[in-house]
């Protein structure tokens, strides 16, 4: 079931942050105010879970693990494949 969840958050990471926002308390305490957590959501979504998981896993920790994460989860929303693919299409 972790992997299907992990498989899912990679496919739509804003799927996943609206159903954690409705059905849960994931991020009460992470974000200071609302506007992080909304550029979050529109512009890096991956990043913005990684980032609410460091406080869940880890404690707000940030070691070489989370770090390694964090660059991972920038690379995946910052990437250019998404852009490339739909060039392709049409």
């Amino acid at each position: 079931m972790p992997c299907v969840l992990l498989f899912i958050t990679l496919v739509a990471p804003r799927l996943v942050i609206a159903l954690l926002w409705l059905f849960s308390g994931w991020f009460h305490g992470v974000f200071g105010g609302i506007l992080w957590p909304i550029l979050g959501f529109l512009f890096l979504p991956t990043t913005l879970l990684w980032y609410s998981a460091v406080h869940h896993w880890f404690g707000g920790h940030w070691s070489l693990i989370p770090l390694c994460g964090l660059l991972l989860a920038l690379l995946i929303d910052l990437s250019p494949a998404r852009r490339r693919r739909r060039s392709d299409d049409g």
